[in-house]
């Protein structure tokens, strides 16, 4: 039987990077899944592909800063497939920049996407998630939200709360039995990172900082995500997962 037969899953940014692999990971496992994303052209497309593997998926077009259209998905998620199991806090914007250099429009759309959108999305499925047997919120930090890294003020103080929340709501959520627990990834190949990493210095100062000499594909990251949604995890929560080839650990 496959580990996540007959769940159900939300995953935000879904249509593209460690999102759509989180969400292809899932429904490889027999889970239904909710594909959110502000992107809905990339969302429909995870969505197809999801479906053309004999999945069960539906595509909502969501800025998962916004209370009403997160209220609204998750309901319209629940309404499609009958129940919500899991929820992945996926998405994520990272702007570069100091404290000095950030605008503070720039500062609020980080820490909206990244650390508010958590609190939204969360609150709006746990009344769902508590009625599963085995409810799970899992949310995507960053190594960046473990040990700091120059230039990133934002997108560190982001990842930083993000793991402090995931903490904060494993303890608030321990009495239901819905266990909340974050992924750290190191830097990973995707469309978010591209244009940083095609420069050379800043390609090779991110391998430097990288144990295992290479940098991760969104692949590689799934797999923490499916261990922690299985129901034989369920002792684990408040864990904060590294996925960074070992740099939190240099």
């Amino acid at each position: 039987m496959s580990l996540l037969e007959g769940r159900v899953a939300v995953v935000t940014g879904g249509a593209s990077g460690i999102g759509r692999a989180i969400c292809e990971a899932f429904a490889v496992e027999g889970c239904a899944v909710g594909v959110l994303d502000q992107n809905e052209e990339g969302s429909r497309e995870t969505a197809e592909r999801l479906s053309a593997a004999g999945a069960r998926a539906r595509a909502m077009a969501v800025d998962v800063a916004v209370a009403t259209q997160v209220e609204q998905a998750i309901e319209g998620v629940v309404g499609a497939f009958g129940k919500l199991d899991i929820l992945v806090n996926d998405a994520g914007i990272g702007l570069l920049g100091t404290v000095e250099e950030l605008s503070e429009q720039e500062w609020d759309r980080v820490m909206a996407v990244n650390v508010k959108s958590i609190y939204l999305c969360s609150r709006a499925a746990l009344p769902y998630l508590v009625k599963s047997e085995a409810g799970r919120i899992i949310n995507v930090a960053s190594v960046t939200g473990l040990v700091a890294s120059a230039g990133r003020a934002a997108y560190c103080a982001s990842k930083g709360a993000a793991v402090m929340l995931t903490k904060a709501m494993a303890l608030d959520c321990a009495p239901t039995g819905v266990t909340v627990n974050a992924i750290c990834p190191g830097v990973v190949e995707t469309a978010m990172t591209a244009s940083s990493l095609r420069d050379v210095s800043t390609r090779q100062e991110k391998l430097d900082k990288t144990p295992l000499g290479r940098l991760a594909a969104p692949e590689e990251i799934a797999p923490a995500a499916v261990f922690l949604a299985r129901s034989d995890a369920g002792f684990v929560t408040g864990a904060c997962l590294p996925v960074d080839g070992g740099w939190s650990a240099d």
